[in-house]
């Protein structure tokens, strides 16, 4: 398995003068997902969990519903120049009856690690139908155990606090626990690892949970959280215009600038529970 971290000398400059260190970063390599052979997409990631990364992006394109829709992953053969296998090439064998994915989930080129849906072949395979759709889910999550979501999910970030240079992803309940966090270079990789685990563990759909993000709510995340079903979605920073258009349509609830004690609600604030209201009910 690929490194997370690696060694790069630097020179460190500062007021007081300058000196050559090195310094630990996180590692970004290439992803070639296949499917049945066949070349889907291919993604820069932090490697590890990429059979995750891999059931959450089949999960999220809407190509899978259940882990037994998957019969096996396997790494192919990619040598660097030394001859190593660098396993940066993960194949997808669907289950008997699945039908593979369809030209309008094919990647024209590869995805950045900041944004997976500029690659897509048709922008009219964005707006996907999900099998799971939130509108129902009765979640409720008090406000103040909401809003300390985003510092559980710092607690996790291990690779983050050695190179500074992740983002994060984490599934929670409304008691403020961490059922799974995960990191990677990019935003939507680190969902779909998440995704990715909540399908192996037979917990898609991922009712009465919370997704947590370290950085802004795109619209892409909000359709990976409504294809797994989650009727949650929180993060750090701001939601695009067109992320709480599709929570609005979806029925999830989205809350951006979740720190410090405070959040703006975009959609669905009736889950929440502001401080004081327990108390005076």
């Amino acid at each position: 398995m690929g490194r997370l971290i690696a060694r790069k000398p630097v020179l460190r400059l500062t007021p007081d003068g300058q000196r050559r260190r090195p310094d630990s970063l996180a590692v970004e390599e290439p992803l070639e997902l296949r499917v049945g052979g066949r070349p889907l997409a291919v993604t820069m990631r932090t490697p590890g969990h990429d059979v995750e990364l891999a059931h959450g992006f089949l999960l999220s394109e809407g190509v899978v519903g259940d882990a037994a829709d998957v019969r096996d992953a396997r790494y192919c053969s990619s040598r660097d120049d030394k001859g190593v296998n660098t396993y940066n090439v993960l194949d997808v064998g669907l289950a008997d009856g699945v039908p593979a994915p369809d030209t309008g989930v094919e990647r024209n080129f590869y995805t950045t690690s900041s944004c997976g849906v500029c690659g897509k072949a048709s922008l009219d395979a964005v707006r996907l139908r999900t099998r799971f759709p939130p509108a129902a889910d009765p979640l409720s999550i008090a406000s103040a155990v909401l809003s300390a979501l985003p510092g559980v999910l710092r607690d996790h970030q291990r690779v983050f606090d050695r190179t500074g240079g992740l983002h994060a992803a984490g599934l929670c309940t409304p008691e403020g626990e961490a059922l799974v966090v995960r990191e990677d270079v990019g935003r939507h990789n680190a969902v779909d690892k998440v995704l990715g685990w909540a399908l192996l563990a037979g917990r898609v759909p991922a009712a009465g949970c919370v997704l947590v993000v370290s950085g802004r709510a795109s619209f892409e995340l909000v359709q990976k959280a409504v294809m797994a079903g989650v009727p949650m979605l929180a993060a750090v920073s701001a939601p695009s215009s067109l992320a709480v258009d599709l929570a609005e349509e979806s029925g999830l609830t989205l809350a951006g600038f979740v720190r410090d004690g405070s959040m703006n609600v975009y959609t669905r604030p009736d889950r929440i529970v502001p401080a004081g209201a327990l108390a005076a009910g």
